[in-house]
């Protein structure tokens, strides 16, 4: 296959992955793209599974960040201009996180879809990163061979992605999303979210001290892994319930919902 050729087939399931991401509140339509990944991948892509926990999560934490916004901007009540441009300002900065759950399920559709069928083409580096691709070319090694990695297989296979999500997706956003955020009393809060994922064992949450550093955000993440392996990945996967968000049918046949979810959307 041409150099060209192969450009052509990336770009082809990227225009897929950006149809079945949807916009930027379809938070349940990517859960189910990436529990579809996950599925496929023969339960050893960890990273669109935890991915979709996130997607969930995240459609009960922005309406309550907005409404905080909302009551917080009385205090401008007399000054209707300087309130909603600070109202904007804070819708601004949601969307951009949501843009990051959507670009990163877009990420991870492509690059999962396309290095199944080309991850040992010799060019397939140039359209993957470096980064990644030796750690999808093993989960497909392992989903055609009918065998689940080993839990630190799976660990180091996680980090592989998230971290990559993270440089090239995750931070430059989020730097950007600051930089524009101009509202210091809402931005304090909205940097401390305190994550809860169905999964968690009882009373544990992420406490974040402030969401705008890389560290922590690998930290939790890691931590969030490794809560979801203790817990195993039958159970991780059935806790998408507890969200009320995913429709029954999505329950009793994923793989039949998700077939006609993407014939719904690419049609």
């Amino acid at each position: 296959m041409s150099r060209l050729s192969l450009t052509a087939a990336f770009d082809s399931v990227h225009q897929e992955a950006a149809q079945l991401a949807g916009g930027l509140t379809d938070l349940t339509q990517r859960a189910t793209v990436y529990h579809h990944v996950f599925q496929h991948s023969g339960g050893n892509h960890a990273f669109p599974l935890i991915a979709a926990h996130g997607a969930l999560w995240a459609r009960g934490y922005f309406p309550r960040c907005l409404q905080l916004g909302q009551i917080l901007s009385y205090q401008f009540a007399f000054s209707p201009s300087l309130r909603s441009a600070h109202l904007e300002s804070l819708d601004r900065f949601a969307d951009a996180i949501r843009d990051i759950n959507r670009r990163v399920c877009v990420d991870t559709y492509t690059n999962y879809h396309f290095t199944a069928r080309f991850g040992h083409h010799p060019e397939a580096s140039a359209l993957v990163s470096p980064q990644l691709l030796p750690a999808l070319n093993q989960i497909h090694a392992a989903r055609e061979a009918g065998r689940q990695l080993r839990p630190d297989e799976m660990r180091s296979v996680f980090e592989a992605h998230f971290l990559y999500e993270q440089q090239h997706v995750v931070g430059p956003t989020i730097e950007a999303a600051m930089a524009d955020f101009d509202w210091p009393l809402v931005k304090f809060f909205a940097l401390r979210p305190i994550v809860r994922f169905a999964y968690f064992p009882a009373r544990h949450h992420l406490f974040f001290r402030d969401f705008s550093q890389r560290e922590e955000r690998v930290r939790h993440g890691l931590e969030a892994f490794e809560m979801a392996q203790e817990a195993g990945w039958s159970t991780v996967a059935e806790t998408l319930r507890n969200y009320q968000a995913l429709p029954e049918p999505f329950f009793a046949n994923p793989v039949q919902h998700f077939a006609q979810l993407r014939q719904t959307v690419l049609a």
